[in-house]
């Protein structure tokens, strides 16, 4: 791996395009070695994973508004829409756009927790939407999918956003420009253009994710999509975009990051090191934010052992900094601990899924959240119990530069009102890497079948894993096929809200 030292320069000091971040990015995205293996694989995993959600989720009202959005966008030769025919195409941005809402809305898909947080998984998308539209095969995708997993996990590890308020979108954004121009095969300055606007664009306040979490939060990633695929047209056009993007005396580091004074060192692969960031990364068993992962299977094995719930006299929580004040009662969100809350709130609720966990049992990523299971006594006694606490153990631990070694967890202790306290550690979740149990094909192909079932017939759920396992061999007309089809009639195609701006103008 290479460094490159990232810092402040005065527009006078004229610095070298070749000395930039956005330039070196663009330099890895150009990087031709072959993938190992084990990228591969969990490359396919990750896009199974990707299908699966996004099914369960192909009927809610976001994912059904923005595909009405995507409809209004027909193209011949287009891209596809999750759940409907490979005959019904879109202009690849607007497939970004749906197909991206629908795998995001359930919060269920892959995470990389580090100096900031990630769903890199939200790259695939449109990655997919641009290869359908370009006629790439899958050896093409496999490759851009590599280089956006790289990238943004090399930015997160570097670059907090969330210390300034910033929402993980601005990673997002460049990593899958990064990834289109791989699959594209762009040159080094096309590239570079072409992350000069994503990044100037994508910045955007964590306000997204406090208090009142809106469905923007599903949005998000489709918004980032639809803005990385532009940006890359516009770049292959021939046209420049706001540089340095991250040096430069008015730009981001100088005044949406650390500031003039600061620097940050980002590690990308040296020129004969294939892209293996995706390694580092991890999906969900549970339907929630990722840091209550591992909260969750300790509800789970601490619930036996407690009993009668009603004697519980209170419940703490001891995590990382991150964790407690993000999804935590360190967040000081009375929205946090509010039954009315949106679902978005309550699955940034550690205190709401603690409660919910130690109760059922189980987690379902419907039934969890109903309005019936927010409003149970019970569970909204249980509830006001819970709090977390910030230790500075979990917080280095959350930060170890090693990761094998890096924890996600905290230690959940519950005290009875006999005064026995009854608790238990874990450092990541079950599913995890490192985690007790880490998940495989077997794993991500059972989660598959449990959240499709409902949603396509038993020949789409034996082809779309099979053509899924073909994956770097499929060809551009084979990829048309990678996304799964619903029966038809099953999947709504209007928004029950009632019509918008690109519906009236279609008709």
């Amino acid at each position: 791996m290479i460094t490159h030292h990232v810092e402040v320069h005065p527009s006078a000091a004229r610095l070298p395009r070749e000395s930039q971040l956005a330039w070196k990015i663009a330099e890895t995205a150009t990087n031709t070695h072959e993938l190992d293996a084990a990228v591969v694989e969990v490359i396919r995993c990750r896009i199974l994973d990707n299908a699966g959600v996004a099914l369960a989720a192909i009927n809610r009202g976001p994912v059904a508004a923005a595909r009405a959005m995507a409809l209004a966008h027909p193209r011949t030769g287009g891209a596809t829409l999750i759940g409907l025919p490979a005959t019904t195409r879109v202009a690849c941005e607007w497939a970004a756009w749906a197909n991206a809402t629908a795998v995001r809305e359930l919060d269920f898909h892959d995470t990389f927790l580090a100096a900031d947080y990630a769903h890199p998984a939200d790259s695939i998308q449109p990655l997919l939407a641009v290869a359908q539209q370009m006629r790439r095969g899958g050896a093409d995708l496999v490759r851009a999918i590599a280089v956006a997993y790289e990238i943004h996990v090399a930015l997160v590890k570097a670059i907090c956003l969330h210390k300034h308020k910033k929402d993980h979108v601005a990673h997002l954004c460049p990593a899958t420009v990064a990834g289109i121009g791989a699959l594209l095969t762009l040159p080094v300055p096309v590239i570079f253009q072409a992350i000069n606007q994503a990044v100037h664009l994508s910045f955007s306040t964590r306000q997204s994710r406090k208090g009142e979490i809106s469905s923007w939060k599903a949005y998000v990633p489709g918004f980032s999509g639809k803005l990385a695929i532009e940006a890359i047209d516009r770049a292959m056009r021939g046209e420049a975009s706001p540089s340095p993007i991250y040096e430069g005396e008015d730009s981001v580091i100088a005044w949406m990051l650390a500031g003039p004074g600061s620097a940050y060192d980002v590690m990308l692969p040296a020129p004969s090191e294939p892209p293996r960031g995706i390694l580092e990364t991890y999906t969900k068993a549970h339907s929630a934010e990722y840091q209550a992962q591992a909260a969750i299977d300790l509800a789970f094995e601490l619930a036996p052992q407690i009993g009668d719930l009603a004697q519980i006299d209170e419940i703490i929580f001891a995590t990382s900094h991150h964790t407690h004040t993000v999804i935590g009662s360190g967040a000081n969100d009375p929205q946090k601990f509010d039954p009315d809350a949106s679902r978005e709130t309550l699955d940034h609720s550690l205190m709401y899924i603690i409660a919910v966990a130690l109760e059922d049992r189980r987690w379902h990523h419907e039934a969890s959240y109903s309005e019936e299971r927010t409003h149970r006594p019970s569970t909204v006694a249980l509830w006001r119990k819970v709090r977390t606490v910030e230790d500075p153990v979990w917080t280095q631990r959350y930060h170890e530069p090693d990761p094998t070694r890096r924890a996600f967890g905290g230690r959940l202790s519950v005290r009875l009102k006999d005064g026995r306290v009854i608790w238990s550690e874990k450092s990541v979740a079950d599913a995890h890497p490192n985690g007790k149990a880490p998940w495989q094909w077997s794993d991500y192909l059972r989660k598959f079948i449990g959240l499709a079932a409902d949603r396509l017939d038993a020949d789409e759920s034996r082809r779309f894993p099979d053509l899924i396992r073909r994956l770097p061999h499929l060809s551009a007309a084979e990829l048309i096929g990678l996304t799964p089809v619903s029966p038809v009639g099953s999947v709504r195609t209007v928004h029950s809200t009632g019509e918008g701006i690109f519906d009236f103008a279609a008709t």
